[in-house]
């Protein structure tokens, strides 16, 4: 199986460029996101004109996607999880030479470092699944009619960030990619589970996830920025300045749905008994989205 994730020809000489690598320009990447947009916004507004009251059924479309996307995850994570190890021992003498640990590698990588070789072509495959990952928005508005900024903005951020990891080599990648992929299988797991017509559970199990994920992340930035400081410079820190903004923005955003959510399912709580929120979370499960297709 190593020879799949970590020797493959393919992937050994990978080498980020415009001439080699699809969807490696900022025109590609900017008219991507506004054709995401356009046409997420388009579908919304024509449901509402026609005043569409029944989810769209969409059969086992939803459910293959989740699974396809955790397949994905899981095999980005293993990739990346054994290309960074394999750089570590490729690279052992260059590291005891200028006393430079694995772990700080993997958030500060030293300046000059080219977007090519094991490490980056994983990277890419996670910046190719952000564009799969983008076909959540329309099943939302297909099923639930609704569409909210948070989600379009959340979704460009993950593209954007994905595309300057390779863009300008920046620093953290490794990790960030290990811990998004590590949590996307689980949490697509999840969803097909429940996609399938098995039990889901009460809590808001994805936002958990998500939380999780910005701890990590948060703990990583201090640590890329005190080896910035310490080791003389981490390369693409410019990427990691602006990805850093971009972080702060959606954490915002995040932050604001999170709490609206759940005071909005406290109030509705303490309103009728528990009742509406039960018929909440009902109206927003796969299976009642099917019911009411029918």
């Amino acid at each position: 199986m190593k020879y799949w994730l970590i020797e493959h020809p393919a992937i050994v000489s990978f080498r980020w460029s415009p001439t080699q690598s699809y969807g490696a320009t900022w025109w590609f990447l900017i008219s991507a996101i506004s054709f995401y947009v356009a046409a997420a916004v388009t579908l919304h507004l024509l449901l509402k004109f026609f005043r569409r009251r029944r989810a769209v059924p969409l059969g086992p479309v939803p459910a293959l996607h989740s699974l396809a996307m955790a397949l994905i995850s899981a095999a980005t994570f293993t990739g990346a999880l054994f290309s960074a190890e394999a750089e570590a021992r490729d690279t052992r003498w260059l590291w005891q030479r200028t006393r430079t640990t694995s772990f700080e590698w993997l958030l500060c990588f030293p300046l000059g470092t080219r977007p090519s070789g094991r490490v980056f072509f994983w990277s890419y495959v996670f910046y190719l699944s952000r564009f799969l990952h983008l076909l959540r928005t329309f099943f939302v508005v297909l099923r639930h009619r609704r569409l909210s900024f948070f989600r379009l903005f959340n979704n460009s951020v993950l593209l954007v960030m994905s595309f300057l990891w390779l863009e300008f080599s920046q620093s953290l990648q490794v990790l960030a990619i290990l811990f998004s992929t590590s949590i996307a299988s689980v949490v697509y797991a999840y969803r097909f589970w429940t996609e399938i017509g098995l039990p889901s559970r009460p809590f808001k199990f994805t936002a958990n996830c998500q939380m999780a994920l910005w701890g990590c992340n948060l703990v990583c930035h201090v640590g890329v920025l005190s080896l910035h400081y310490l080791r003389g410079g981490c390369n693409g820190i410019g990427a990691w300045v602006f990805n850093s903004l971009l972080n702060a923005a959606f954490l915002v955003q995040f932050l604001k749905s999170y709490v609206k959510t759940h005071w909005q399912r406290k109030s509705s709580g303490s309103g009728s008994g528990g009742g509406c929120s039960s018929s909440k979370r009902e109206e927003d499960s796969p299976r009642h989205a099917r019911k009411n297709s029918k």
